[in-house]
């Protein structure tokens, strides 16, 4: 035999026992692929993910954890008012009565809008067919008209599902301008007006000589003298000449000598303002005029520092509740952080930049484009094959074995990549996308020891 005869069968040798071993590849390098036979029991089923399966698909039952209520409450729920200040302060120096009928009247008011203040009560309405009230259901509900929301002491209201919304000291067209800019900022655009069904906060008090002493409302139209004088049942005078009405106001004592009163048109419709106080003296008991506006001043203190109490209280309870909220926030993060809390996953695995588990999120679905693109990464273009990528689900039956669905997509056709963004993933779906051909024969080769290639290759060269 020749030189060239051995070294020809040297290199045959070695192709030989090359071959061989890349034959027998099954025993150097296995890929995980979908196959549609029963296995250990489990019958596979490969369904194609067309948009008609994908709809099939979404009607497996399935709730998505709801978010703790410590991340959706607001900063707390505010305790009722606990009386409104219908008497502004006025100071705590009680007015010396003057027993001389000269006339003194207070400065002019100009007339303005009407103010909300604590203690009124607003109904959020819509106006349909003829124009009747008719209250919003849901978010802006209110039974009735007397039903609404009380300006608390804070000088706001709380509206279902949007939190609290400052009104006082707002006319109505500002009120509602605030309370749609709040509607806007939660995603909330209902068609509404705002209407003041209680009038607490502003008040006039009528008393002495009058036949019904009372606490007089202010409304949206202004309140004068003699409509006061009125609703208090009118004035008891036997004598005109020594009678005097007597106006506290911010204060100062101003006087209108009943003579003058009955005179002079523009006396009868003076307007009165929040929180003055009219006493009706008949000149009989100087002295009862003196512990009236005492009595008023006193009651003004008494809100005053009530008012404040409650202020301090809202404050504290906030406070309160705020550092509560967060603490309770702070420990489910760190429980989460350790794995304590119960959350529901979906996991990742074959030919996909990241494989690992994809988290389901709270009170929403994710499709299987959130899993792959977010959770996973994406696909690596050199590597899977778009081909083949199947979501794995297990079927439970009530009788006989479980059957395992093996939801299949061939995105060779860009096109049907739409469907993982309507696909939704449930607990325990596992996505599997395979390797590429090309893919599995370069691992099959890279696992073969070097040193096995080429000791033949040395002896045929060196022959």
């Amino acid at each position: 035999m020749t030189h060239r005869s051995h070294r020809h069968i040297i290199k045959s040798l070695g192709l030989t026992i090359l071959m061989g071993m890349i034959s027998a590849c099954g025993v150097a390098y296995h890929s995980p692929r979908v196959i549609e036979t029963s296995t250990n029991g489990t019958d596979v089923n490969v369904i194609p993910m067309t948009p008609q399966n994908v709809a099939l698909a979404n009607q497996s039952p399935y709730t998505p954890r709801r978010i703790p209520n410590m991340f959706s409450q607001h900063t707390g729920t505010m305790p009722t008012a606990r009386g409104a200040v219908t008497i502004p302060i006025h100071g705590s120096r009680a007015p010396q009565t003057e027993m001389v009928q000269n006339l003194r009247l207070p400065p002019e008011i100009t007339p303005s809008p009407y103010h909300i203040g604590v203690g009124d009560v607003i109904v959020l309405a819509t106006r349909q067919g003829n124009s009747s009230l008719e209250e919003l259901t849901g978010l802006l509900a209110a039974q009735n008209r007397r039903l609404g929301y009380t300006v608390q002491d804070d000088g706001a209201i709380t509206i279902p599902d949007v939190g609290r919304v400052n009104v006082a000291m707002m006319t109505l067209e500002e009120a509602e301008a605030e309370i749609f800019r709040a509607l806007v900022e939660h995603q909330i655009d209902p068609v509404f007006s705002v209407e003041i069904s209680e009038f607490n906060s502003s008040r006039v008090s009528i008393a002495g000589a009058v036949a019904q002493p009372q606490i007089a409302n202010l409304g949206l139209t202004p309140l004068y003298m003699n409509e006061a004088l009125t609703r208090a049942g009118g004035l008891q005078i036997s004598d005109t000449d020594t009678a005097i009405i007597r106006l506290y106001r911010s204060g100062s004592l101003y006087r209108i000598p009943l003579s003058d009163y009955f005179a002079q048109p523009d006396l009868q419709n003076l307007p009165l303002a929040a929180g003055d106080a009219v006493y009706v003296d008949a000149g009989t008991d100087p002295q009862q005029a003196r512990a009236y506006f005492e009595e008023q001043i006193q009651l003004a203190n008494l809100r005053q520092s009530a008012h404040r109490e409650a202020l301090n209280a809202l404050s504290a309870e906030m406070a309160l509740s705020q550092a509560r909220r967060d603490e309770a926030r702070s420990n489910f993060a760190a429980r989460q952080e350790l794995g304590a809390v119960a959350r529901d996953f979906v996991y990742l695995t074959g030919e996909i930049a990241q494989q690992g588990r994809f988290t389901l999120p709270y009170e929403q679905r994710a499709t299987l484009a959130d899993a792959i693109f977010e959770g996973g990464g994406g696909l690596p273009n050199a590597t899977a094959n778009p081909r083949e990528i199947y979501v794995l689900r297990t079927q439970e039956r009530t009788e006989g074995p479980s059957t395992m669905n093996a939801w299949h997509l061939d995105a060779r056709n860009a096109i049907n990549l739409l469907q993982t963004t309507r696909f939704e993933l449930r607990p325990n779906d596992i996505i599997f996308i395979a390797e590429q051909p090309v893919t599995r024969w370069g691992r099959v080769v890279n696992q073969i020891s070097p040193s096995l290639i080429t000791t033949p290759m040395d002896i045929a060269a060196t022959n």
